[in-house]
């Protein structure tokens, strides 16, 4: 008997009608952005702007919590009970939020969680003209797992050897500009920087590396952003707690270093009294997400 025909992947499936948000904001949750086989469909949030004539420019979000956890549906938990929320206020001031899925370290080990965000660039630069998106304006922003992420992308343009065949292919998973919150930008340093054992395989950074960095110390300089710099990288914006005790401030400040050295237009602001994720000072967590909406509104050539 000859079998049935299989399904189209998920992420060719049609795009539905958008449903309307807050402030004339528009809502296309749980939107496949790439199948993969034998697991969920990743999929990603997306907020669009109130309608417009022309395209408006996007940027991919990717959520933290140590590659081990988290969800697309948060910003973090500063922003929990935020109203808007962060990627309502984002669409509100004109640029689109795509908030995607990627591959938890008890899913899959490196480097699958860059393919993934890899996948949701070219998804989302693939279907920019049925969404009104600027393929030419989409940027790349995380906090801490997910800024670790968003910082690859940024250094890793178009990297054959990391782009993976995950989702559509074709399309460039270039980004126009990089956010990152206290991200950890030095895999192999963590834990160093925070003073544990580099040869604990439970650490956050041994279960995405499927080892403690110390072992697979050329896997860990893989996964590092400050292994990638270039002069070729888009401009950065790092912010992170200058009490953040999790991942260091250090972390941001070796990045913020390196590209300043490779010519890189960076910036880097640094919380006092602020612990990871904003902890312990919400001022931190309001002036983070006003810098971050200023500085991409400003990149992308938004007008108030």
């Amino acid at each position: 008997m000859t079998p049935p025909p299989l399904l189209p992947p998920a992420h060719e499936a049609p795009i539905p009608p958008a449903l309307p948000g807050r402030g004339g904001t528009r809502a296309l949750p749980g939107l496949p952005c790439a199948a993969i086989a034998g697991i969920r469909p990743l999929e990603l949030d997306l907020y669009l702007p109130p309608e417009s004539d022309g395209e408006v420019p996007a940027v991919v979000f990717f959520h933290g919590g140590g590659w081990r956890v988290g969800s697309r549906h948060c910003a973090g938990p500063a922003y929990l009970d935020a109203e808007p929320t962060p990627f309502e206020r984002l669409a509100r001031d004109g640029i689109a939020v795509a908030s995607a899925d990627y591959r938890l370290s008890g899913e899959a080990t490196w480097p699958a969680q860059l393919h993934d965000a890899k996948a949701a660039v070219r998804w989302l630069r693939a279907r920019a003209g049925e969404l009104g998106i600027d393929p030419g304006r989409i940027a790349a922003w995380g906090e801490s797992a997910g800024g670790h992420l968003a910082e690859l992308l940024g250094l890793m343009a178009d990297d054959a050897a990391l782009e993976g065949d995950v989702g559509v292919t074709g399309p460039s998973s270039a980004v126009t500009a990089v956010v990152a919150w206290y991200a950890p930008s030095d895999v192999g340093a963590v834990a160093t920087d925070t003073g544990a054992d580099p040869l604990d395989p439970t650490t956050r950074e041994a279960q995405l590396l499927g080892a403690a960095p110390a072992l697979v110390a050329d896997r860990a300089a893989e996964a590092s952003p400050l292994a990638h710099v270039s002069p070729a990288a888009p401009p950065f914006l790092l912010l992170h707690g200058a009490a953040d005790r999790v991942i260091p401030g250090v972390q941001s400040q070796r990045l913020y270093e390196t590209l300043l050295e490779a010519g890189v237009q960076v910036e880097f602001d640094l919380y006092e009294d602020a612990g990871h994720m904003w902890l312990g000072s919400p001022e931190a967590a309001q002036q983070a997400l006003d810098r971050t909406v200023d500085v991409l509104r400003c990149r992308f050539g938004v007008r108030g």
